[in-house]
């Protein structure tokens, strides 16, 4: 009897030291600090279009292989149902806001984004976009406007930040004012490259860059725009993964959004697999960096979109849409490395910039 007891206090005494161990190293994996965050936002990217994508390309996606998950909750300062310009807002700097307000508290005051805070702690930044990059979601991360509609006003706000790389549309607000100014003389001044196209971009060896693939917006994946998206995102990792300080990048797939305006189920399937793609490339690239946190949401749903009937096998997906606006359901947020853990639940859209801040350490 002294002998089993001996042996079950022995067993005890190693169990508990393997769970201390396995704890502690718990601990380590939490406690570990981003030095790098990446930030895809799917404009318009509900379950259903996640969901349909996935349907389409017969049961893969890069989005659903990460395993932390949680939802956000959309609604604006003043309505049950976001536009992208208080959405983005509410997600970059942390503050509900009116709809059409950027980068603003509702009675009109700056707010600091990630982007800029980011900034401040010495570290490389990026946007990039599908659409203008003077659009309501990206201008949300360096704009400070009571308007979204205030397309030459955002753009000069580019000018008051020191972000090291900019892809995207929207050329004709930099060049075509109505103040007369060429505000890409400004940024040469200031020591970026600046190119018209994306094949000169991606053989830029300068530090600091300004692209632009389209004088508005670009057109749509299967309409010319092609594989621009992931290709300019892994510029970006490129040129912003050599700062030692690390970076934040934000990379938007602005056209899901507009299928479901258009309640055109090819045009979602074909936007959502080429944000797939750019997520491919951050976690690609944080896989073998790590100290990198990947997150990946939406701002809000467009089209209340359901899915009727669907095949795995065949791609097939028979659609249903609500409305040809947004909706104001819950989005998904799906996050890969350090701090990944923190977005997990349900919470509102004004706690990711608490949680990313939280995986930088501050």
């Amino acid at each position: 009897m002294k002998t089993f007891k001996k042996y079950t206090a022995l067993v005890l005494f190693l169990i508990g030291i393997t769970v201390l161990s396995i704890s502690s190293c718990n601990r380590v994996e939490e406690e570990k600090q981003a030095k790098n965050i990446i930030l895809l936002i799917g404009d318009g990217m509900g379950v259903s279009q996640l969901y349909a994508g996935l349907t389409a390309n017969h049961g893969q996606l890069n989005i659903t292989g990460m395993k932390h998950i949680g939802f956000q909750k959309t609604y604006s300062y003043d309505d049950y149902t976001t536009d992208s310009a208080a959405s983005g807002t509410a997600i970059a700097t942390g503050e509900k806001t009116r709809n059409g307000m950027i980068g603003m508290s509702p009675d009109s005051v700056k707010v600091k984004s990630i982007l800029e805070i980011s900034e401040d702690e010495g570290k490389s930044t990026g946007l990039i976009s599908t659409s203008s990059i003077t659009h309501a979601t990206p201008a949300s991360f360096i704009a400070h406007q009571v308007s979204r509609g205030m397309y030459e006003a955002i753009a000069a706000d580019f000018l008051s930040t020191d972000i090291e790389l900019v892809i995207g549309g929207g050329k004709n607000n930099f060049t075509e004012r109505e103040d007369g100014r060429n505000l890409l003389e400004d940024f040469e001044k200031k020591g970026y490259s600046v190119y018209d196209n994306l094949e000169e971009a991606l053989t830029c060896d300068n530090d600091k860059m300004i692209a632009f693939t389209a004088g508005g917006h670009n057109p749509r994946y299967s309409e010319g725009r092609g594989d621009m998206l992931p290709e300019a995102t892994g510029k970006a990792l490129e040129m912003l993964g050599d700062d030692p300080q690390g970076f934040f990048l934000m990379v938007e797939g602005s056209q899901i959004d507009w299928g479901g305006h258009a309640n055109d189920i090819d045009y979602i399937i074909e936007e959502t697999l080429d944000f797939d793609r750019a997520v491919g490339k951050a976690l690609e690239f944080a896989e073998k960096n790590g100290e990198t946190l990947v997150v990946v949401t939406a701002d809000h749903e467009c089209g209340g979109l359901t899915l009727k009937d669907g095949s795995f096998e065949s791609g097939m997906v028979t659609p249903g849409f609500s409305t040809g606006g947004h909706t104001g359901i819950m989005v998904p947020v799906f996050a890969y490395g350090p701090g990944a853990d923190e977005f997990m639940g349900v919470y509102e859209n004004t706690d990711i910039i608490k949680k990313m801040m939280k995986a930088y350490g501050l």
